[in-house]
């Protein structure tokens, strides 16, 4: 299973895919992803009020598997701190994002 993320932001709509066991967004033009390497599915984006981006996605999950939370901040297209993560993700469940003025949020 694959699945996308939509989400209006501040500058118009950021958009989050899978790729080959790989996630990416859309800023404009310019396409970004999280550093790094790993079986990564079901992007979920949020952007808080200054801007900032959460990209959340799940890790190592499968068909009756569960797997990881992982987590990135991004400001202005770049990487802002390591990228987090979290066990836990329960089988047939996937991240969802949300920003609520600074602060950022991520059910699972």
């Amino acid at each position: 299973m694959s699945s996308a993320a939509l989400v209006s932001g501040r500058d118009g709509l950021l958009a989050a895919w899978e790729l080959d066991k790989q996630i990416a967004f859309s800023v404009g033009d310019d396409v970004v992803g999280p550093p790094g390497r790993g079986r990564r599915k079901h992007p979920s984006l949020a952007q808080n009020a200054s801007g900032t981006i959460l990209l959340a996605w799940a890790e190592d999950t499968g068909w009756q598997k569960g797997g990881s939370l992982a987590w990135q901040l991004f400001k202005d297209k770049k990487p802002v701190g390591e990228i987090q993560r979290q066990d836990g993700i329960a089988v047939w469940n996937m991240p969802a994002a949300v920003a609520v003025e600074e602060q950022f949020y991520i059910i699972y």
